[in-house]
Parts: structure tokens; sequence; C-alpha cells
């Protein structure tokens, strides 16, 4: 009975540890986005969104990413088994990759806290989605948990990255060619005053 609560706790954590890797690299695009106002808002918002940042990381990202890694020990300390499971070993390999994202991500997050904005809004774009592959892969991996079912579902994460990745760079292509009319525009109506 104790191992289903373990595992309860697990599963909250890592659902509020995702929760934080989803919205960090939002308030770092809409960071850089704001370094591009002009002042005050330029300045207003960054600093608005240097507290946000901080409040998310050090609150939840860095908690709950230690909680999903403990609970997540405790459990397979008791269910040893585990480790015998092709499954559940690229699942670990997976969390480790995860939290290699988790640390890159307070990488970033730290240069932008010194106001140094070094990675373009896609950029942080196409960063924000890699989480999402992630989340993808280990579910698809711990629920199935069939040998043959992560294989189909690491089929499935390869179309899935191209697909979002896709999506991201039609957004792109989409944002250029909105920012470019709406410049045109603008230009039209300075010449007609």
């Amino acid at each position: 009975m104790n191992y289903l609560y373990i595992k309860a706790l697990h599963i909250i954590f890592t659902v509020t540890w995702f929760a934080a890797l989803f919205y960090m690299p939002r308030l770092l695009i809409y960071h850089v986005e704001a370094s591009l106002k002009q002042e005050p808002d330029k300045s207003i918002l960054s600093e608005q969104f240097k507290i946000m940042q901080r409040r998310l990381w050090n609150a939840i990202a860095w908690p709950s990413m230690a909680m999903t890694w403990g609970f997540g020990l405790w459990m397979l300390l008791l269910n040893l088994q585990l480790l015998s499971q092709p499954w559940f070993i690229l699942k670990l390999v997976f969390v480790f990759l995860l939290s290699l994202y988790h640390l890159q991500t307070n990488n970033i997050f730290q240069q932008h806290q010194k106001n140094e904005l070094k990675w373009s809004s896609f950029k942080l774009r196409l960063w924000n989605e890699v989480a999402t592959v992630f989340l993808f892969a280990i579910i698809f991996l711990v629920v199935p948990k069939q040998n043959a079912g992560w294989v189909w579902a690491m089929l499935g994460l390869v179309l899935f990255i191209i697909t979002i990745f896709s999506a991201v760079a039609i957004y792109k292509a989409n944002r250029e060619k909105k920012i470019k009319a709406d410049t045109n525009n603008s230009n039209t109506e300075k010449e007609l005053i």
C-alpha cells in the first residue's frame, strides 16, 4: 500500500516539474520579446519577467525535480526487478536527459537574470518543445510497459518530433509574414500622413 502512495507522489511531482519546464521557456521567450520594446515598457516588463522566472524556478521547478527523483528512486528501491525491464532502462535514460534539459534551462534562466539574452525567441520556442518530446517518450514507455510497445512508441516519438518542429517552423514563417505585413501597413500609413 505504501508503494501506491509513493507512486502517487512521484506522479504529482512529475506533473509539477513538467508544468515548470513548459512554462519557463515561455517566460524566457516573453522576456526576449520584451527586450525589443521601447522604454519604459522594456525595463518594466524585463523586471516583471525576472521575478516570475525566479519564483517559478526556485519554488516549483527545482523542488519538483528533486521530489520526482526522490520518490522515483524510492519506488525503484522497493521494486528492483524494474532494472531488468528494457522499457524501464530506456525510461531512466529519458529522465536523465530530461534532467540535463532542466540544467540547460537553468543556465538560460541564469543568463536572463543578468539580462544576458543570448537565445532568440525562435530558438527558445524550439527549446520549449523539447520538454514535450520527453513527456511523450516517457509516458509511452511507462504506460505500455511491453517490450514491443516501446518500440512502436519510439517510432511514434520520431513522427511526433517531426510534427512538432514542423509546426514551430510554420509558426515562425507565418509570424514573420505578419510582422512584414504590419511593417508595410505602418509605412504606408506614414506615407499617407
